[in-house]
């Protein structure tokens, strides 16, 4: 099992992007994408059409949202923690994701980096 940790600047104020990663139509606009999600503690989400599936156990409005995604039969849960901090430039958002499967951690990198954080830089720039 491995973990990933990484900071991401994305252009937006804290408020806009903890709303941006928590309401249904906002996460259809960025991802282009099918979108189920219940924003509460406890709630299930899926985003990309089932690629990423799990459930929210924490959310602090504006500051951190903790989820757990599901990858099949393993022991250990993979949580997944994004932290907002503010920015000259907007948010530095943390992201940090333990117990990944070895055999998926360079996957779940990339998808990381080129899809799921490509994706909201490419929503905030085209706003601009």
């Amino acid at each position: 099992m491995k973990d990933f940790k990484k900071y991401y600047i994305i252009p937006a104020e804290p408020e806009e992007l903890y709303r941006a990663l928590t309401t249904e139509i906002t996460i259809r606009l960025w991802t282009g994408d099918l979108v189920e999600i219940d924003p509460t503690v406890g709630g299930e989400f899926s985003l990309w059409d089932g690629a990423i599936q799990g459930k929210f156990i924490e959310l602090e409005p504006f500051s951190k949202i903790v989820q757990e995604w599901y990858f099949g039969d393993q022991e250990e849960q993979s949580i997944v923690t994004l932290k907002f901090h503010e920015h000259k430039k907007g948010t530095s958002l943390e992201v940090k994701q333990t117990n990944i499967p070895d055999e998926d951690y360079d996957d779940l990198v990339d998808g990381w980096n080129d899809t799921y954080i490509a994706s909201l830089l490419e929503f905030y720039e085209d706003e601009e």
